[in-house]
């Protein structure tokens, strides 16, 4: 640090020194003409050195910073350049993963939309067939039921025929017949024998 302090503080000396030198030798140059092309030695050389000093210092001192501040700048750039690149290979990862997720939502709400058809559709189908099995044992037991009221209401008929017609009878020969007795067995037979007609 203090050789470098040495150095600027010999450059500003020389510095001083040229800037000083040449006003002369420009008054000399002007008065003399095309002599002011023609670099004067008692000039030039302390301002070589001077240029020279001036050009170490900065070697030394300021275009390392410069290199230096220009490499970071570089290197920063890369750095963002990369950055930008995993982002954007992200970012196209990311929306092929979230395509991918749609799709699959898409194909699953399909399939449950279809699961959900079938399911209603063999509901459905149970309920109709339930439906028609409940109808046919209503009808069933119905027509069963009005048989069996039939028959009842037939019996009945035959019993209340078969009575009357004994009782008829009865006035007819002015005799009593027996209630338990052959006739009554010969007038039952004749009804049932009727109603089967009827009913064929």
């Amino acid at each position: 640090m203090k050789l470098t302090n040495r150095a600027a503080g010999a450059a500003a000396s020389i510095a001083a020194v040229a800037l000083v030198a040449p006003n002369p030798a420009f008054a000399e140059g002007s008065a003399g003409g095309p002599s002011i092309l023609i670099p004067n030695m008692a000039e030039f050389i302390p301002a070589l050195i001077a240029f020279l000093i001036i050009w170490v210092v900065l070697a030394k001192i300021a275009w390392p910073k410069v290199l230096t501040m220009m490499d970071e700048r570089s290197r920063r750039i890369e750095e963002s350049l990369e950055e930008a690149e995993r982002t954007k290979q992200k970012a196209l990862d990311d929306r092929k993963t979230s395509d991918e997720l749609v799709a699959d939502a898409r194909r699953q709400a399909a399939e449950i939309v279809l699961a959900a058809r079938q399911d209603a559709e063999h509901e459905r189908a149970r309920i109709l067939a339930a439906a028609h099995t409940e109808a046919e044992d209503i009808i069933s037991k119905a027509r069963a039921n009005a048989e069996e009221e039939r028959r009842s209401l037939y019996s009945e008929a035959a019993g209340t025929i078969a009575d009357l017609s004994v009782s008829v009878a009865s006035k007819i020969v002015e005799k009593s017949l027996d209630e338990d007795g052959e006739q009554r067995r010969l007038i039952e037979r004749y009804i049932k024998e009727v109603g089967s007609l009827n009913a064929n």
